[in-house]
């Protein structure tokens, strides 16, 4: 929308367009609040981000050219626009909230030649080329583990097979593509033999070639079953807009050795690598885990001690704390007892909702959730520009409150309230420049760190700090069902907390796991023990400031003036609701939060009279008709929205006890 054509009056102007501000938007404008919703960037969600890998590649070269770019106010233009009684707050016109990016490439970039000569050896090649402008349309089917079936015998052929076979992937997820499966599995009539991986070789121009399958975010985050976020998504129907998958199984890295976590009762009594007296230990805890509040006498001597050492006190072996406290709590060594019972309990409370594992992933990547919710708040009438910011904000000094903003093009907007993302505070108006970072690395590798049957699996893997002082470490393996890679390579998504650079961290975790080649393309050594780990094709390196620890008195600004912090270091999105929850209640206090939207077969639009919906349809019907059809058509609803791909509870048909969406509202 242009500039001109703005409104000038709002009841919440709001900048940026992360998690958090885009839930206010929705519950605001939900309620019947105008909303104009700007960002100053060219695309939604801010640091929450899916960015494809040229479009990363564009952001990486927009970071480092920004850095270059002096902060300049046109103070000519605004200055006119305020009155007497009126002062004004500048806002920052540069994200600060990056640094330390570092890129490394380790793809061979001289295979492209080669790579094309081996298009031969798939005779159905050409037939997947086709559908490639209704790709988007194949994998929209794709929900669950259940509906990704087809996927996993696809993707195991693709990897076994040559690289042109990938382009297939796209089209295999459909149900008319089964003939062509058949003809895959023709070809591959031997899918162990170790020849046909000689020959499959990834470039970084396949990379770039096949970038738009990539959907790489900028945060890295899963949601928690019974979390915030997911009880956000299901009661404001929002579910709707986006699709999910399970998390396939929780991995741990155990002096160098990657191994499958038992957190349920079946994965526990199914474990190898447990001992009975270590199954009965271990299913004993998690059981007084689940409703630890009742016995009080088990751990009030320890309320004041670390997790660790009640975890020692319950003769748990040094396996099984290292289970519990770093992926089951996912809790530091410093954690008191408490808090690491109640991260065990929120996990373990989690579980059998959608499936084995207590966590979900949105399908094309976590930059897909803000998204949602900013769609809804465009349904209710929400008004949004991209690549439009706000100069300043104007101030009344009376009240000391914010009663206008003057955009980047000299409009003066009024407005009663004003919701800000941190990154657009400038350091004069903080009461300290003080802030934790958190530090990322993005992967792309060949293969999954640990093999299994199926290929096509989420994995969340916790690797235990490599030292007393360094932090434990986060990784998300994620494979291509999940919409964020190209078949035949898996993303890979480290987090922790900062204790120096992005790349002082978690470079040492990465040639831990990984194969690291020395020169671009080189293949590791036969026999060398880094040809059993998963090769690194491309890596960014990059630290994220941390704001979550931030509250209103950390600022100097107008009563008004709502401040949202970016993505925290933890697993779970649950701070960032509950942020946009207490905002919105300090905005509107009398108002519900994100009330569930209408079905857009319920509702009933004002008008001249029915519409015409096909042949027979009497036009004449009288008013009781109407009604009676409308009725039918009420009853029909849950059916067809329990079978749309956009609903929570069709991510997986893992859970039948589990409530269906409606019936959680």
């Amino acid at each position: 929308m242009a500039a001109e054509d703005l409104p000038s009056q709002f009841d919440v102007v709001i900048l940026g367009t992360g998690l958090t501000e885009s839930v206010i938007a929705a519950a605001c404008s939900r309620v019947g609040q105008s909303v104009l919703h700007l960002d100053r960037r060219n695309y939604y969600a801010g640091n929450w981000a899916s960015f494809t890998f040229n479009g990363l590649l564009s952001w990486i070269e927009d970071y480092k050219n920004q850095q270059e770019v002096q902060i300049t106010e046109s103070e000519q233009v605004w200055r006119s626009l305020i009155d007497e009684g009126e002062d004004v707050v500048p806002l920052s016109t540069v994200d600060s909230s990056i640094s330390n990016l570092e890129v490394f490439c380790y793809a061979s970039e001289e295979e492209e030649k080669e790579e094309e000569t081996k298009a031969p050896l798939t005779s159905c090649q050409p037939a997947s080329e086709e559908p490639n402008s209704d790709s988007t349309e194949a994998q929209d089917t794709v929900t669950g583990d259940d509906a990704t079936a087809s996927d996993v015998q696809t993707q195991n052929e693709e990897q076994e097979v040559s690289e042109p076979k990938e382009e297939q992937h796209t089209s295999d997820i459909s149900e008319p593509s089964q003939s062509q499966e058949e003809k895959e599995s023709q070809a591959t009539s031997s899918p162990a033999d170790p020849p046909v991986e000689v020959e499959k070789k990834i470039t970084y121009q396949k990379l770039v070639k096949e970038g738009r399958r990539f959907n790489i975010d900028l945060v890295s985050k899963l949601m928690y079953a019974r979390g915030a976020l997911v009880d956000l998504l299901i009661k404001s129907n929002v579910s709707r807009y986006a699709e999910f998958k399970n998390i396939g199984r929780i991995l741990t890295c155990r002096n160098g050795k990657v191994e499958q976590v038992p957190c349920s009762r079946a994965d526990v009594f199914a474990s190898k690598q447990l001992t009975v007296v270590e199954k009965r230990m271990l299913m004993k805890l998690l059981t007084f885990c689940l409703d630890f509040e009742q016995h009080p006498e088990e751990y009030e001597d320890y309320s004041e001690k670390p997790f660790r050492d009640f975890l020692k006190n319950k003769k748990l072996t040094e396996n099984l704390q290292d289970f519990v406290l770093h992926s089951i709590a996912m809790v530091t060594q410093q954690t008191l007892t408490e808090e690491g019972l109640k991260a065990t309990q929120h996990f373990l409370r989690c579980l059998g909702r959608y499936g084995n594992t207590p966590f979900l992933f949105p399908l094309y990547g976590l930059g897909e959730i803000p998204q949602c919710f900013c769609r809804m708040c465009a349904v209710f009438g929400g008004i949004y520009c991209l690549r439009h910011s706000v100069q300043c904000l104007v101030v009344d000094k009376a009240s000391n409150k914010v009663k206008a903003v003057i955009d980047t093009r000299g409009q003066k907007i009024s407005c009663s309230h004003f919701v800000v993302e941190d990154s657009y505070i400038r350091d004069e108006q903080r009461q300290s420049t003080a802030y934790r970072q958190i530090s990322r690395a993005v992967l792309i590798t060949d293969r999954s760190v640990l093999s299994s049957e199926s290929d096509q699996q989420i994995s969340l893997v916790t690797i235990p700090p490599l030292e007393s002082s360094a932090p434990a470490v986060r990784m998300v393996e994620l494979c291509s069902s999940s919409m964020t890679c190209m078949p035949g390579t898996y993303l890979v998504h480290l987090t922790c907390s900062s204790s120096g650079t992005a790349q002082e961290d978690l470079a040492p975790v990465v040639s831990q796991l990984f194969h690291v080649s020395t020169i671009p393309g080189e293949e590791p050594l036969e026999g060398a023990e880094e040809r059993s780990k998963p090769s690194v094709l491309w890596v960014m390196y990059f630290n994220m400031r941390d704001t979550s620890a931030l509250d209103s008195s950390s600022y100097s600004l107008p009563s008004n003036v709502h401040v949202c912090t970016g993505p925290d270091s933890s697993l779970g999105s649950d701070y960032s609701i509950k942020l946009a929850e207490s905002v919105f209640n300090h905005i509107l206090p009398d108002e519900e939060f994100c009330p569930p939207a209408p079905n857009p077969e319920d509702i009933i639009y004002d008008g001249d009279g029915p519409q015409a919906e096909g042949p027979g349809f009497d036009e004449s019907t009288n008013a009781e008709a109407d009604k009676s059809q409308a009725e039918e058509e009420g009853e029909k609803s849950p059916s067809t929205e329990s079978s749309e791909p956009a609903e929570v509870d069709s991510v997986t048909q893992q859970a039948p006890s589990d409530p269906t969406p409606s019936s959680e509202e």
